[in-house]
């Protein structure tokens, strides 16, 4: 039997946890999200929000979020030039998520968070 066409309590198919995860489960990613829902940002506003992230770290985030259409890289002809991400309606959908991450966290974890 495929173990994909199981069904569980949480998930349609089993895999499907695992597929989001690919996307969103890597470090530093759920932060770069929680700093584009207040709107588009640059690199630099993000490297400085999101922590002590290693630049490339934050390149390499950024370049796979957009490859899977969860957030977009907007140029502009200026100089020096600016370039804005921000994110897509599929990068907006995971917000329900992230509160649910921030209220486990302030439930068992207030006095850190």
């Amino acid at each position: 039997m495929n173990n994909t066409s199981v069904k569980s309590p949480i998930e349609p198919k089993v895999g499907c946890i695992a597929r989001a995860m690919e996307i969103v489960g890597n470090k530093w990613t759920a932060l770069i999200l929680r700093d584009l829902f207040s709107g588009p940002k640059r690199f630099g506003e993000l490297e400085k929000s999101v922590g002590s992230i290693n630049p490339r770290t934050l390149s390499q985030r950024l370049d796979d979020l957009e490859n899977h259409g969860i957030v977009t890289r907007q140029s502009f002809a200026e100089v020096p030039p600016r370039i804005e991400y921000r994110l897509t309606d599929k990068g907006k959908d995971l917000l329900p998520i992230l509160r649910q991450m921030a209220a486990w966290g302030t439930k068992y974890y207030d006095s850190n968070c």
